[in-house]
């Protein structure tokens, strides 16, 4: 996959959390970042199917900033999961439309995504390079609402997550990740002014 291009592996000397791999990442990326780009991010356990990529970056030049990988929508799904880990992602749905404003969304948690440079620049612009605060599983959630505050335009794409394809164990932990949810609500206010 990575034939011809330059490879940089960012580590941390020990997990800090999803939130904080992306940051990192989002950061390495913010001196060399142009408008023109597009970056990808997906889950590193082998259920993102990088297959999508292509009908993603087609959504993206119908003038979409962000493409996120839905297995709500129709065409998508979800497969070999545990009823505690769909349940949650239905209630962090729930949760992000009725209380965090995050309308017209069907997935919100998603990791894989498709995202226009310019995009991610006007979030470094206005939230800092690192673009996310979240430590936990909740940071995809934080971006999406920074995104809706900024108005920025956001499609998706179904996808099947088939969670037997999965590489290792799963390190979301159920309460740490709901406080993590309940955290937002109290900072949204804050992201909105800034």
């Amino acid at each position: 996959l990575t034939d011809g291009l330059p490879l940089t592996i960012l580590t941390h000397e020990t997990n800090l959390g999803p939130g904080r791999a992306f940051s990192s990442a989002f950061e390495h990326l913010s001196n060399t970042l142009t408008d023109e780009d597009w970056v990808a991010t997906m889950e590193g356990d082998n259920t993102s199917r990088h297959e999508l990529l292509a009908q993603m970056l087609t959504r993206s030049g119908e003038g979409y900033d962000v493409v996120l990988a839905s297995p709500y929508m129709y065409g998508g799904g979800i497969t070999n999961a545990p009823t505690h880990r769909v349940l949650l992602s239905h209630i962090a749905n729930g949760f992000a439309k009725e209380f965090l404003g995050c309308h017209g969304l069907i997935t919100v948690s998603s990791f894989f995504r498709l995202y226009r440079g310019s995009a991610l620049r006007t979030l470094m612009n206005r939230y800092g390079s690192g673009i996310i605060e979240s430590s936990g599983f909740e940071c995809m959630l934080e971006m999406v609402m920074k995104m809706v505050h900024l108005k920025m335009a956001v499609s998706e794409v179904p996808m099947v997550l088939d969670t037997s394809a999965r590489v290792g164990k799963s390190k979301m932990k159920l309460l740490r990740t709901i406080r993590g949810y309940l955290g937002l609500y109290r900072k949204r206010r804050r992201w909105s002014a800034a």
